[in-house]
């Protein structure tokens, strides 16, 4: 088997992106100008709700039409508004406790942050992904530990190497990333989003069937305006939200166990009652789940019989009863 390596694909985003940048014509840029005076021209002899659904049917007809990913029967993508909230440490314990809960699922993990992928350091996970040798589709084969098959762009990029791509780029690697790797047969694929609103968010929710968004914050205001904004976001591109996860909800000081609330109380839970979506549950500011995410070693796996490990679980069982009531 061949090896995937960072050079070889930036060497086929760049041919990607430079086809695409040559497609257009001068008789297409015209034609772009004289619809864009027609449409101003009609603009002002049709009411706005005429006018508002001319323009959703015009976006419909350039979305690009979802394709479910070969093998894997639901796609579940964990998100949030701003970084720094815990949101790769939730996705990868979330994956493990998927699995640990139900021994008789498989379950994958896809790192979808381009530019800060966490994956591999959370995972203890190193090299690059072997080519499958059918050749016609030539897909990558993910790298596995504690029984997860992962993909990353950490996987094609040294430790310590920037990656350096404009927006054309960051879109042909998603795509890749999520239709060049062999995953398999899958009952759940657990997606670390990138944080934000932006351009990779909405490429993978118009590329594949998603079958609902888990929403991470912290409990203070604000990262909670930004966890909204994403629910928010979420709901406008049609993906169910399966509910909220306060993460560093709360600290308890390991000499004396008292409880100190750093970040706030209950702001993801009220939150959660805000939107009419569902409270998926409180993860704690602990030393543990700290020290395990560096090692490599997820505390649904180096410490399954902790509080912390069970907190884990409880948001996979709160997510798998989502996923049932939505897609009843």
């Amino acid at each position: 088997m061949a090896l995937f390596t960072y050079s070889r694909l930036s060497h086929l985003l760049t041919i990607s992106v430079y086809k695409s940048s040559v497609l257009r014509t001068g008789s297409e840029i015209k034609h772009g100008a004289t619809c864009c005076v027609q449409f101003k021209r009609c603009q002002s002899s049709v009411d706005s709700k005429a006018l508002q659904e001319r323009q959703r049917q015009q976006m419909a007809r350039g979305l690009p039409k979802q394709k479910p990913i070969p093998g894997v029967k639901q796609v579940i993508v964990v998100a949030s508004g701003k970084g720094g909230v815990g949101k790769s440490t939730t996705a990868v314990n979330l994956a493990l406790g998927l699995m640990a809960n139900d021994m008789s699922k498989s379950v994958g993990l896809l790192d979808a942050d381009v530019f800060g992928p966490s994956i591999p350091k959370l995972m203890n996970l190193k090299g690059n992904p072997e080519l499958s040798d059918n050749l016609s589709d030539n897909r990558m084969i993910p790298l596995t530990n504690y029984g997860v098959p992962c993909m990353s762009m950490g996987f094609l990029v040294d430790d310590v190497a920037p990656i350096v791509w404009r927006g054309l780029m960051v879109m042909s690697a998603i795509e890749k990333l999520l239709r060049q790797v062999d995953w398999g047969s899958l009952d759940y694929l657990v997606v670390d989003m990138p944080p934000g609103t932006g351009d990779v968010q909405l490429s993978i929710t118009q590329n594949i069937p998603i079958a609902g968004a888990v929403i991470v914050s912290t409990p203070q205001d604000i990262a909670l305006l930004d966890a909204r904004r994403g629910a928010e976001m979420f709901k406008k591109v049609n993906v169910p939200v399966l509910g909220l996860v306060q993460n560093m909800s709360v600290f308890q000081c390991p000499k004396c166990n008292h409880e100190t609330h750093i970040f706030g109380s209950d702001g993801a839970r009220q939150l959660a009652d805000t939107l009419g979506v569902t409270f998926l549950g409180d993860i704690p500011l602990h030393i543990t789940i700290r020290e395990t995410s560096d090692r490599g070693q997820p505390v649904v796996i180096s410490s399954p019989n902790s509080p912390e490990a069970a907190a884990y679980r409880k948001v996979a069982s709160a997510v798998v009863q989502k996923l049932q009531k939505v897609s009843s």
